[in-house]
């Protein structure tokens, strides 16, 4: 399955600034979800490309506009929404994960201050960029997402789960371990 994190890019439109990152920049700086319509556009024009492709949406849909946009899509070119999956965390130890989060600022590779830290701190073991904190992984833009998850992405649960695709994953433990309760659900 190709895997689409709406993060990644987003992240990638900011750097090469184009005008949706210019946009989105505003918002994932403030710790803000970007406007629907923005979204919506942006995994529009990446499922276009799949040719009935299966794959796994990450970071989409976060609101119940978004899912119904992504259900109209996907009947577009004849798919339907096969999951639906909640990775569920405390909301500690989410804190602790995503202000521990560092990234090369370079190649992008991904460590953490407790669980995988660069051999060299603050240098990127893959190509000796500089391992930097994004902004969006401060703790006070944190609790901003996780108030605008608690107001616009929760309510998505009961969604998903009246149309009977609703699967909760326990998101603690090792990653082998989450990855094979993962593994579980979407098989």
């Amino acid at each position: 399955m190709k895997h689409i994190s709406t993060g990644d890019l987003f992240r990638e439109a900011m750097k090469n600034q184009t005008p949706l990152g210019v946009k989105a920049k505003e918002y994932v700086d403030a710790g803000k979800l970007v406007p629907d319509e923005i979204t919506i556009g942006l995994v529009e024009e990446v499922l276009n490309k799949l040719n009935g492709q299966s794959f796994i949406l990450d970071g989409f849909p976060r609101t119940i506009p978004q899912a119904e946009a992504l259900e109209s899509l996907m009947a577009k070119v004849g798919m339907k929404i096969g999951r639906a999956v909640f990775l569920e965390v405390p909301r500690e130890s989410l804190m602790r994960r995503l202000t521990g989060r560092r990234v090369c600022s370079s190649c992008g590779a991904v460590y953490h201050v407790e669980s995988k830290p660069p051999k060299q701190e603050g240098v990127c073991d893959a190509c000796g960029g500089e391992v930097i904190q994004r902004k969006d992984d401060k703790a006070e833009v944190i609790g901003t997402r996780l108030e605008a998850y608690d107001n616009s992405t929760s309510p998505l649960k009961q969604y998903f789960a009246q149309k009977g695709i609703l699967s909760e994953v326990d998101g603690l433990g090792e990653t082998e371990e989450v990855y094979g309760r993962l593994v579980s659900v979407v098989s």
